[in-house]
C-alpha cells in the first residue's frame, strides 16, 4: 500500500474537480409505459431536460427529445412528464405547453395551448384523456383534455390555491388529487379528495367529490389506486410521523399500514414526488422509509399484512419508485455515500443499472461516508446532523481539519446519506464537513419539523453554531478554521450567523440568501408567498419580527468575509436580496466577493456555472480560511 503524503488539510489535491463536476447530470424522473414495454426518464444536462426511452427487450437507450427542453414550472417545478401505452407527455420548458411524443418515432405534437403553466400530464387508463395541473393569472386548478389535443382543455377541479398528484382510478371513472390553501404549505396541511367523473359526449366532467384524508393541520401526501381498483393508498402524518395507509374503497375501511418513528413521505416541494408504489398484480405495496436520515424500500403484503425490507446494498437513498406493469420489475433513482447517482432496476433478486448521472471514473474510497451524530442545541434541545470526515487516498493531515458548515435550505427539508458530490469535493481537499439537520428540518417527526416555527433565524442559527461547536470540543476540527456554507434559506442562515455570532465562523459562503423578509414576502412566487406566516408569522402583526429577522438591517455586524452567489434570474429569491447585502459589505470594506450568473435561477443548472462556482469557493477558501 502506497504510503500517504503529509500535507496540510485543505490544500490536498482532488479526483473531484470543478470540471467533473459540471460534467455530471442530474436524474430527475422515471415512469413505465403502460404496457410495461418501455424504461422512459429524464435526465437534466447543464440545463436541458431530455427524456430518454430504453425498451425492455434490452435495446439501446435513446433520446426522445431533442430540440425541446423537459421542465414544468408549476411552482418550484417537478411533474415534468407522464407516459402512456405508446406516447409520453411532457411539459416544454419556455411555453409551459404540454406536448405528445410517440415512443417509436415521430415528432411531438403540442396539445395544449401556449399560455400559463402545466405540470404532472396524466394519462388515463383508456388513453383519451389526460389530466394535468395548471397555473394561469395565480389561479391554479387540474384540467383535462384530450390525448391528441384536438379538443379545448378544460377545468375540471377549481377554488382551491394548490394542487399536486392527480392520479387515475384504473376503471377510469375516478381521480383523486392533494390540494391545499394559503397559508399552509403541504407540509402542514393538505387534503386528499376523490371525484367520480360523469361521462357524455365531450370531455368529462367532475361530479360527486368526497374528503378521504386530511384536514388544515395534517400533511398528504401521494394518493395512489391500486391496480385491482380496490384501494386507495396514500401518506399521512396524522400520528406526527408520516405513515402509509391503505383506504378500501369498497367497504370504506382504513387501514394504517406502518407504525415505527420514520418519515415515508418527504416535503412535496415539487409536483409529481412519489415514496409509494404499487406492485403490479396489487398484492403488494412498496414504500420508501427514512430512518435517521438512512432511506430504505420496504414491501408490504396486503393480505399477510406483513413487511419486509427489500435488500439494495449500496444504496442509502432511493426516490420515484416506479413498477412495471408487466412484470413487477421496480425502477428506482438511487445513490449511496460512496455510490454516485444511479437509474437502477430490481425484479426481486437481482440489481441492474440502466443509467448513471455520473462518470464513475473516481474510487469509491475517495468518498466520504457519513456519520449520523446527535449533539445538544444552546437551549439542550436535541439537534441531528451528518459529520463527513476528509478523506483522500494519497493524503494525510496535520493537526485539526478545517471545518464547513452546510446549511440545507428550504428551511423545510432534510440531509440524508446519500451521494453528495458537494461534500466529496470537500472532504478530498482536507475539509471536514458537517451537514446540519437543525430543528424544523424534515426526517424526525412533525414536532421536531415544527419546532421552526416562529423560531426561523433562531433555532437554525443556534443549531449550525452549536453543531460546530460541538465538533470542536470532540476534537475533530480546527475551532479556529470552521465557515458556514448554504443557499436559499440556507444562504439566510449564513448571514444571520455571521451577525449573531461574529467572529465565530471565518467567513460565509451564501448563495442567493435571503436577507429581507418583507421583501421577500412581496416578490416571491405564489408557491412560497404565505410561507412566512408560519416561519414568523402573518403580515403586519408581525413586523417586528420581520425586521428583527433581516439581515440587511444588521448587516453592519457582520466582519467576517463572505463570497456571495446569486442567479440573475431568480424568481424565489430574486437578486436584489444578494445586491443590498453586497453594498452594505461593500461600503463597509468587509472582505467579500460576489458573483452573478446570468441566465440561472434558484439554483445552478449549467455546466459552466457549477464548474465556475466551484473553482471561486476553492480560491476563496484558500486566501480567508488557509492561508490567513
Amino acid at each position: 500500500m502506497e504510503k500517504k503524503i503529509a500535507r496540510q488539510y485543505g490544500l490536498w489535491d482532488s479526483p473531484i474537480t470543478p470540471a467533473s463536476l459540471a460534467r455530471g447530470m442530474r436524474l430527475g424522473d422515471v415512469a413505465w409505459s403502460a404496457d410495461g414495454s418501455t424504461l422512459v426518464w429524464l435526465e437534466s444536462r447543464s440545463g436541458r431536460g431530455v427524456l430518454v426511452a430504453a425498451s425492455t427487450d434490452g435495446e439501446a437507450p435513446q433520446d426522445l427529445t431533442s430540440d425541446l427542453s423537459v421542465r414544468a414550472r408549476v411552482g418550484y417545478g417537478g411533474g415534468d412528464f407522464g407516459v402512456g401505452r405508446d406516447d409520453v407527455y411532457f411539459v416544454e420548458a419556455s411555453s409551459g405547453r404540454i406536448y405528445r411524443q410517440p415512443l417509436s418515432y415521430g415528432e411531438a405534437k403540442p396539445i395544449t395551448p401556449a399560455f400559463g403553466s402545466a405540470a404532472s400530464p396524466t394519462p388515463s387508463p383508456c388513453g383519451r384523456w389526460l389530466l394535468f395541473v395548471h397555473t394561469y393569472e395565480r389561479k391554479d386548478h387540474i384540467a383535462i383534455v384530450d390525448t391528441k389535443g384536438k379538443l379545448w382543455p378544460q377545468k375540471l377541479v377549481e377554488g382551491e390555491d394548490f394542487y399536486m398528484q392527480p392520479v387515475w382510478h384504473p376503471g377510469g371513472h375516478r381521480i383523486a388529487w392533494i390540494a391545499w390553501n394559503h397559508p399552509q404549505m403541504p407540509w402542514d396541511g393538505t387534503w386528499l379528495r376523490m371525484g367520480k367523473l360523469a361521462f357524455g359526449g365531450g370531455i368529462p366532467m367532475l361530479g360527486e367529490v368526497e374528503t378521504v384524508a386530511g384536514d388544515e393541520n395534517t400533511s398528504i401526501f401521494q394518493p395512489a389506486f391500486s391496480p385491482d381498483g380496490r384501494y386507495l393508498a396514500y401518506v399521512s402524518d396524522e400520528t406526527g410521523w408520516w405513515q402509509v395507509y391503505l383506504y378500501d374503497l369498497e367497504t370504506g375501511e382504513r387501514r394504517q399500514v406502518t407504525d415505527v418513528p420514520a418519515e415515508h413521505a418527504t416535503p412535496a416541494w415539487i409536483q409529481g414526488m412519489r415514496t409509494i408504489a404499487f406492485s403490479h398484480d396489487g398484492s403488494s405495496l412498496y414504500y420508501i422509509r427514512n430512518r435517521d436520515a438512512t432511506l430504505s424500500l420496504w414491501r408490504y403484503d396486503i393480505a399477510a399484512g406483513e413487511e419486509r425490507q427489500v435488500q439494495l446494498p449500496g444504496y442509502e437513498e432511493m426516490s420515484q419508485p416506479a413498477v412495471s406493469p408487466k412484470d413487477g420489475t421496480v425502477a428506482l433513482l438511487a445513490s449511496g455515500p460512496r455510490t454516485p447517482s444511479r437509474l437502477i432496476l430490481h425484479d426481486g433478486e437481482n440489481i441492474r443499472v440502466v443509467r448513471r448521472a455520473l462518470v464513475e471514473t473516481v474510487s469509491p474510497e475517495e468518498y466520504p461516508s457519513p456519520e449520523p451524530i446527535v449533539w445538544k442545541g444552546e437551549d439542550a434541545g436535541e439537534v441531528h446532523g451528518l459529520f463527513y470526515r476528509p478523506v483522500n487516498s494519497r493524503f494525510e493531515g496535520r493537526g485539526k481539519p478545517p471545518l464547513i458548515v452546510s446549511v440545507h435550505g428550504g428551511p423545510t427539508s432534510q440531509r440524508v446519506k446519500w451521494f453528495d458530490p458537494t461534500a466529496a469535493f470537500f472532504t478530498s481537499r482536507g475539509y471536514a464537513f458537517l451537514q446540519v439537520n437543525y430543528r424544523g428540518s424534515t426526517g424526525y417527526g412533525r414536532a421536531y419539523r415544527d419546532a421552526l416555527k416562529g423560531n426561523w433565524g433562531i433555532y437554525d442559527v443556534q443549531d449550525s453554531v452549536s453543531g460546530a461547536r460541538h465538533l470542536a470540543q470532540e476534537g475533530l476540527v480546527d475551532p479556529a478554521r470552521m465557515v458556514i456554507m448554504g443557499g436559499s434559506a440556507g444562504g439566510f442562515t449564513v448571514l444571520k450567523a455571521l451577525e449573531d455570532y461574529p467572529g465565530f465562523f471565518k467567513a460565509g459562503i451564501c448563495m442567493y440568501g435571503v436577507s429581507n423578509q418583507f421583501t421577500l414576502a412581496a416578490e416571491t412566487h405564489k408557491f412560497e408567498e404565505r410561507y412566512l406566516d408560519t416561519l414568523l408569522g402573518p403580515l403586519p402583526g408581525a413586523s417586528q419580527l420581520y425586521h428583527d429577522r433581516s439581515p440587511i438591517f444588521f448587516a453592519d455586524k457582520i466582519q467576517d468575509p463572505v463570497a456571495v452567489f446569486q442567479g440573475e434570474e431568480d424568481r424565489v429569491v430574486p437578486k436584489n436580496q444578494s445586491d443590498t447585502i453586497v453594498e452594505s459589505l461593500r461600503r463597509r470594506g468587509v472582505p467579500h466577493e460576489y458573483h452573478v450568473y446570468p441566465g440561472e435561477g434558484h439554483g445552478w443548472r449549467k455546466g459552466e456555472t457549477i464548474e465556475q462556482f466551484f473553482t471561486s469557493v476553492v480560491k476563496f477558501l484558500k486566501q480567508y480560511v488557509i492561508f490567513s
